[in-house]
């Protein structure tokens, strides 16, 4: 018995599969958003196309330069970075750049990477409630105590490394250069700064802002998704992540652990077992001092 045939589907039934808004092609033709593309190569910068293309317009030469420093800040942050020493050992182990790459870049999850995602979504909320007519420091101490109920850190404050994160100031004076210009919505900073005195007042020290809460001030200033948040400091990060990965690659060593070779990781287990040994733990017997 024969199978049923498929339906038979148009030309334009099979191009509209894949159909999107921003990229056409055809013999001899690229355009980006509408742009032909080389009417945009030498003439709109990286970040200008980055814009294009999840924005569906060009940015103006400020928010350009916004959301540029924005990226610039958070391209690296050393080999102790989770993502960097993945990549870096990655690329010991003999794997290509592109592998090498592709495992830092997967470490970028919530904890490691996610913070400004989180911080966005947080400043979006206050601007939710600040629309209803409650007052930004009142919103702000009740999200700090929120936190602090459930024992969550509140995202993009603080820091395990730095003091003062040396990135938050370039940032906030271009967000409030941008606000006192009247190029951007100043709430995204408001709230953002509320944030961070209400954390000072409950904890009784500074807690600054971090690169995550400066990148998300940005990132909420200029009207980006939460989640392209994380996908902007994915793409930002993947410059450092591929630096080292390179980097690695050249210097001749092999598989090199999170660990030197001379440092052993602890072992918090049961003693070494003698072959049938009994005494009433299944046969584990306690280690004893190490042979002269």
């Amino acid at each position: 018995m024969n199978a049923p045939h498929e339906p038979t589907m148009t030309h334009d039934e099979i191009g509209a599969w894949w159909s999107n808004s921003l990229t056409r092609i055809a013999p001899g033709e690229i355009e980006l958003r509408g742009y032909p593309v080389q009417d945009v190569i030498g003439r709109h910068g990286f970040i200008e196309v980055v814009w294009l293309m999840l924005r569906g317009e060009l940015p103006d030469p400020a928010r350009a330069r916004m959301l540029e420093a924005a990226m610039v800040s958070g391209v690296d942050h050393g080999p102790q970075a989770p993502s960097i020493a993945a990549a870096r050992m990655a690329a010991t182990c003999g794997l290509g750049l592109n592998n090498a790459v592709a495992t830092g870049v997967n470490l970028l999850g919530d904890v490691h990477g996610g913070a400004g995602q989180q911080c966005v979504a947080l400043l979006d909320r206050m601007a939710e409630l600040r629309s209803e007519g409650a007052d930004v420091d009142e919103v702000a101490g009740s999200i700090v105590a929120e936190y602090r109920e459930r024992g969550g850190y509140v995202p993009g404050f603080g820091h395990r490394f730095h003091p003062k994160d040396p990135r938050r100031d370039p940032l906030l004076t271009m967000v409030r250069e941008a606000v006192e210009e009247g190029l951007v919505d100043p709430g995204p900073l408001e709230s953002a700064l509320a944030l961070e005195k209400a954390l000072a007042e409950r904890r009784g020290r500074p807690v600054p802002m971090n690169i995550d809460g400066a990148t998300a001030t940005v990132y909420a200033s200029l009207g980006f998704a939460a989640e392209l948040a994380r996908g902007l400091f994915v793409l930002s990060r993947s410059v450092g992540i591929l630096a080292h990965a390179w980097e690695e690659s050249n210097s001749g060593a092999r598989i090199k652990g999170p660990l030197p070779r001379a440092v052993l990781a602890g072992y918090t287990g049961p003693g070494t077992r003698a072959p049938g040994a009994q005494n009433g733990t299944n046969g584990a017997v306690e280690a004893g001092p190490p042979a002269d």
